[in-house]
């Protein structure tokens, strides 16, 4: 069975964005970008929320062909084109492209459908509101997590409307980047 695993930059006191969504405070680098540009190629399936999916969107697909894009750029907006997307939506109801999914009902047995199905493990990508559901639904397997040098006081949190307690595994890689970012892999340990 592939596991879901939740990508999230992090603020040190659990924050994933301001109160208002904003996330100027993430630090990056080429550093960070290429890691991160190495361990994606490892899925096949991107999931995401509505809003995180519509920002993708919105950038992605064409970032690469721009005359001045980075190589961070090319990279990703070429992983981005290929990659199942699969989007938890209400109000999204279909899309044109072929390589997109939408779930908009019956989240615990449709995610668990794509679980069973061949490939990859299915990386989670922000997607706050996403994430707080798929957690109650104990349907993340995972948490990749960078944790940013910033300590926000308030905003979106991680970790939301949780009742019972998650045991966590710290696996590696787990490391630091010279911007002071600290990435840090943990699987759910299921009894």
């Amino acid at each position: 069975m592939r596991n879901l695993i939740s990508f999230m930059h992090i603020s040190l006191d659990g924050f994933v964005a301001g109160t208002s969504g904003e996330m100027d405070w993430i630090k990056h680098n080429e550093e960070l970008f290429s890691h991160i540009g190495m361990r994606i190629r490892e899925t096949d399936t991107a999931l995401y929320g509505r809003v995180t999916y519509q920002m993708m969107e919105s950038y992605w697909p064409t970032a690469g062909n721009k005359s001045t894009a980075s190589k961070h750029e090319i990279e990703h907006s070429k992983w981005y084109r290929n990659v199942h997307k699969v989007v938890l939506s209400k109000s999204i109801k279909s899309t044109d492209s072929t390589d997109t999914t939408i779930i908009s009902d019956n989240l615990y047995d449709r995610i668990n459908e794509i679980k069973t199905r061949p490939g990859k493990d299915i990386y989670l990508f922000g997607s706050p509101k996403a994430t707080h559901s798929l957690i109650q639904q104990d349907l993340v397997d995972g948490f990749w997590l960078f944790v940013n040098p910033v300590i926000l006081g308030n905003g979106i949190p991680l970790f939301k409307d949780i009742h019972d307690k998650i045991e966590l595994k710290l696996l590696p890689p787990h490391r630091q980047f010279s911007i002071g970012v600290t990435e840090l892999n943990y699987f759910v340990e299921r009894i």
